[in-house]
């Protein structure tokens, strides 16, 4: 069994084993964390999944009246400070962006996580900050990547960012792999929100490699149902071809299963492949 919850509405998502419990969408539930358990929304109810996964926290339990009346405290803690924050910041003229503030009700610790484009002295600020919420405080420096992960937004595709959602990790991500998917180097159209390569280039490029394969090269010719024509392009989520037809010279999309190679290239790929195996 297996269900997800998440601390802030549309935001990340983190994977339970549901334990005893059989929360609903929409519950509040308490999952288990480094500084005890946290009050989390349940967006997916527990559900059998094929594959064995091992090692996920367990439910805590539901979520009662003083763990709610906790949680509640503990959000306006945080926009208290991220006010006070912005003030102090402003008031140093530190040249930083106050991204998201955390606070740790056990030992009472604010963490304020923020960018810059360069190393800030901080330590007035760590000073006034702390005299004036009476608690410990922690600044941490973040990347463009970890600051879209926790402000969230919107993707050019139209989705809620993958890094605030699923993604845990982030791996490295190069311009050959928007080339290899035929996308046009653009900055602007191969840039997440975060002003960094997109990241579902990474995770999406094994697919795009497999598909490459079983379709024909751009510049290939082809046999369609219409006739025959030379592909122009290639589209891999429709799993479809684009060819210009010899006859006429209009273009036509062309279901992959619906078009074949010519004789003679057949011949060249897997004549040749039939004398190795001969040959061997």
């Amino acid at each position: 069994m297996m269900m997800a919850v998440s601390f802030e509405r549309y935001g990340r998502l983190y994977y339970l084993d549901p334990g005893a419990y059989s929360p609903a969408i929409g519950d509040k539930v308490l999952v288990p964390t480094d500084s005890g358990p946290e009050v989390a929304e349940c967006i997916w109810a527990p559900q059998w999944v094929s594959d064995d996964i091992d090692g996920l926290p367990v439910c805590a339990g539901l979520a009662d009246a003083d763990d709610l009346a906790r949680d509640e405290q503990n959000r306006r803690r945080r926009a208290e400070a991220r006010l006070a924050a912005k003030r102090l910041i402003r008031e140093h003229e530190l040249p930083m962006k106050l991204t998201a503030v955390d606070y740790v009700s056990s030992d009472n610790t604010f963490v304020v996580y923020f960018s810059a484009p360069q190393r800030v002295d901080f330590r007035a600020l760590v000073r006034d900050l702390g005299g004036l919420l009476r608690s410990r405080v922690e600044l941490r420096q973040i990347g463009p990547r970890d600051e879209a992960r926790l402000q969230g937004g919107i993707g050019p595709c139209g989705r809620d960012l993958c890094c605030a959602t699923f993604l845990k990790d982030f791996e490295p991500v190069s311009v050959r792999m928007a080339k290899d998917q035929d996308l046009p180097v653009n900055p602007l159209r191969i840039a997440g929100a975060c002003g960094r390569l997109m990241c579902c280039l990474k995770y999406e490029h094994p697919l795009y490699l497999k598909a490459h394969k079983q379709m024909p090269s751009v510049g290939e010719r082809v046999d369609t149902p219409s006739g025959p024509g030379k592909v122009v392009s290639r589209s891999v989520p429709g799993e479809t071809v684009t060819v210009q037809m010899d006859e006429s010279g209009r273009q036509c999309a062309c279901k992959l299963a619906d078009v074949c190679s010519s004789r003679k290239q057949h011949d060249e790929m897997y004549g040749k492949r039939l004398r190795d195996n001969a040959g061997e």
